[in-house]
C-alpha cells in the first residue's frame, strides 16, 4: 500500500473501506455506516466536503442548516471516529495502513501506523465497570457467606440439589461453567442549559454501539446523550448468587472450573464452549435472549416486566419497577429453563421480571423439595422452563409459587437463530 495522501491512496482507502465493510466493523447503524460510506466517496472523487455538505448528504438537513446551533454533524463524524480508532485498537491492529478522519475536518485518509501500534494488545478501560463492580462484590460477598453455610449444616440439602434437575446434568458435563451475571447499560443525559446531568436506562439501547445506532437515526439528540463507559447489576442478582454458587461450585471438579462473566460480555464462542447459569432480570438476558424464547411458550410483553403465554394468551406482569408503595406488598414473576447448548453443553437460567421475582427463581432451584415438584410437574424432560409467582415488599421476599411448569417445544433454539454465529470446531 501506498503512503497517505500520495499515488495510489485513493486505492488505499477503497481497499481499506471494503474491508471494514466485511468485517461490519461499523456496528448495525444505518446512519454511521451512511456517513462512512459519504466520507469514503468523497475522498475516493478527490473532494473536502463542508459541513452543511455532510448534514444534506447524509441527514437530509436543508439550506438552513446551522452548525453553530446544531452539532449533529460534529457528534457523528467523533462516534465515526471513534469506532475507527476501536476497530484499529482492537480486531484491526495487524493492520499495517488504517483510515481515519482528521480532527476538524470531514474526509477520510489512509495513514500508515506506527509499528508499536499494531503490536499493542487492545486496553480495556478500568472503569467500564465502576458500577458494577460494586454490585458484584456485594455479590461475590454473598455467595462466599452461602458457602460458609453451606459446610457449617447444609451438605445434604445442596448434594440432593445436585443430584436434580438441572443441576446433575450440568455438573456432569465437561465443560467449565460459567455465571453469566445480567448487566445494564446506562448513559449519560446532558443538558447544560437547564443544568440536567443524569444517567439514563433504555431497555433498547444495552450498548455504546446502540447508542450509537439510535443517536446517528435521531442526530437532533446528539447533543443529549453520552456514553459514559458504565454498567450496573440488579440488587436481586447478589441473593441469586447466594443460592445458587454452593450449588455449582461444589458440583465443580476443580475451583477453577467455575467463573463469573457479565451478560454484555457473553459472546457466541462462550455459549458454545462452556455451561451457562444465567442470573439476573429477563431484560438483562443479551445474546441468550433469542435461544431462550425461541423454544419457549412465552414471549415478552410490551414491556420487560411483562410474559405472555402464547398457548393461554394469559399475561403476567411485575408490579414491581414502580413508585414505592410503603409496606404494600407486590406481585413478581421469576421464570427458570434449562437446555442443552449448541454443542450439547447445559444451559441453565434463572430470572426475574425484577429482584423478587428473580429472588423466589433462585430459592426454588436450590431448595430439593422445590427441585421435586419442578420435575413432577414437567415430567422429568431435560429441558423444560417454569414460572413461579413471587410475592414481597421492597426487595424482600415473603414467598412465592410454581404456576406453570412444562417441556420446552421441540423448536431447535440454535439453527434458529440467524443472528448467532458460531466457532468452527
Amino acid at each position: 500500500m501506498s503512503q497517505a495522501g500520495g499515488e495510489g491512496a485513493g486505492d488505499d482507502i477503497a481497499e481499506l473501506a471494503a474491508r471494514l465493510r466485511a468485517r461490519q466493523a461499523l456496528g448495525r447503524s444505518d446512519g454511521l455506516n451512511r456517513l462512512f460510506d459519504y466520507l469514503v466517496r468523497s475522498a475516493l472523487g478527490g473532494t473536502r466536503p463542508k459541513e452543511l455538505e455532510v448534514a444534506a448528504a447524509v441527514f437530509g438537513r436543508g439550506s438552513s442548516f446551522d452548525g453553530s446551533q446544531d452539532a449533529s454533524v460534529r457528534v457523528a463524524v467523533h462516534r465515526l471516529r471513534r469506532k475507527l480508532d476501536d476497530f484499529y485498537a482492537g480486531d484491526g491492529r495487524d493492520e499495517p495502513v488504517r483510515l481515519s478522519i482528521p480532527r476538524g475536518e470531514y474526509r477520510m485518509i489512509a495513514e500508515p501506523r506506527p509499528e508499536e501500534a499494531r503490536a499493542a494488545p487492545p486496553a480495556r478501560a478500568w472503569w467500564k465497570y465502576a458500577a458494577a463492580a460494586i454490585a458484584l462484590l456485594a455479590a461475590l460477598n454473598a455467595a462466599i457467606w452461602a458457602v460458609f453455610w453451606t459446610t457449617h449444616g447444609t451438605e445434604r440439602s445442596v448434594a440432593q440439589a445436585q443430584g436434580s434437575a438441572p443441576w446433575a446434568p450440568l455438573l456432569k458435563a465437561q465443560p467449565a461453567t460459567l455465571l453469566v451475571i445480567g448487566d445494564y447499560y446506562i448513559f449519560g443525559e446532558i443538558d447544560e442549559r437547564a443544568g440536567v446531568n443524569r444517567l439514563v436506562r433504555e431497555y433498547g439501547i444495552n450498548s455504546r454501539e446502540d447508542l450509537d445506532a439510535w443517536l446517528m437515526d435521531n442526530p437532533k439528540a446528539m447533543g443529549s446523550y453520552r456514553d459514559l463507559d458504565l454498567y450496573y447489576l440488579p440488587v436481586g442478582a447478589a441473593f441469586a448468587l447466594r443460592s445458587i454458587v454452593p450449588i455449582v461450585s461444589r458440583g465443580a471438579a476443580h475451583a477453577e472450573g467455575l467463573h463469573v462473566v457479565m451478560a454484555s460480555d457473553l459472546t457466541p464462542e462462550m455459549l458454545k464452549r462452556n455451561n451457562i447459569v444465567y442470573l439476573g432480570y429477563l431484560s438483562g438476558l443479551g445474546v441468550l435472549r433469542e435461544p431462550v424464547f425461541a423454544g419457549s411458550r412465552f414471549t415478552i410483553g410490551e414491556t420487560y416486566d411483562e410474559l405472555v403465554d402464547a398457548k393461554t394468551r394469559r399475561t403476567y406482569v411485575s408490579q414491581e419497577g414502580g413508585p414505592s408503595q410503603g409496606d404494600t406488598s407486590r406481585r413478581d414473576y421469576g421464570y427458570v429453563t434449562a437446555f442443552k447448548g449448541p454443542s450439547g453443553n447445559r444451559i441453565v437460567v434463572i430470572a426475574g421480571d425484577r429482584d423478587t421475582g428473580l429472588m423466589q427463581a433462585a430459592e426454588a432451584l436450590a431448595s430439593p423439595d422445590a427441585l421435586k415438584a419442578l420435575a413432577k410437574a414437567t415430567g422429568g424432560a431435560d429441558s423444560f422452563e417454569a414460572l413461579y409467582e413471587a410475592q414481597g415488599i421492597g426487595r424482600s421476599s415473603l414467598g412465592g409459587r410454581l404456576i406453570l411448569a412444562a417441556p420446552r417445544s421441540g423448536v431447535n433454539p440454535w439453527t434458529s437463530q440467524t443472528n448467532l454465529r458460531f466457532p468452527a470446531g
